[in-house]
């Protein structure tokens, strides 16, 4: 029965992001910014609907801060939102998670830290590797040992963008610990 009720209110949390979302595009837009990602979700007692907010150039401070202002009493007006919550605006970050197709497709090439639900049959369940591909919601890594990896984003707990990875043929002798 509490399951049920979870994905019940999976379902409004999902529904309640796309409207934000929808309704905060013209808002960024008309700052410079795009959304990056919306969410409505419970942390403890408390309901918290982050925005976050992206522009080539990087998020400031200030577009935060700029973009809170400009949504807070419009958001307030269409009222999406019935139980109390926390608005919070804030950039993905340089580790962002990338969670929409449009996030792989914009990443392909890039180093990833992915964590997943289950091991895989080596046991490991974070994986580092560079991200091949993106197609019918099935991620495609290479690890840095050449390993190729298909893994559907459903078995997946978090995909991050990560600059930790070392080319182990790019390094120098000086770089190598005796």
């Amino acid at each position: 029965m509490s399951g049920h009720r979870d994905q019940h209110k999976n379902k409004n949390s999902s529904n309640t992001a796309s409207v934000v979302w929808k309704f905060s595009e013209p808002f960024a837009r008309d700052l410079g910014l795009s959304i990056w990602d919306v969410r409505f979700l419970k942390e403890g007692a408390l309901w918290y609907l982050r925005i976050f907010i992206d522009r080539p150039e990087g998020v400031t401070l200030d577009d935060c801060e700029a973009f809170s202002r400009a949504i807070n009493d419009p958001i307030d007006q269409l009222d999406p939102i019935k139980q109390e919550y926390c608005l919070e605006v804030c950039s993905p970050g340089i580790d962002r998670e990338l969670s929409r197709p449009e996030h792989f497709s914009a990443y392909l090439g890039a180093v990833v830290s992915v964590k997943l639900f289950r091991p895989l049959p080596d046991g490991s369940k974070d994986i580092l590797a560079i991200l091949q591909d993106f197609k019918d919601a099935v991620l495609t890594l290479e690890t840095q040992d050449g390993q190729v990896l298909e893994i559907p984003k459903k078995d997946t707990a978090s995909v991050r963008l990560c600059d930790d990875y070392v080319d182990a043929d790019e390094l120098s002798d000086d770089d190598m610990e005796v």
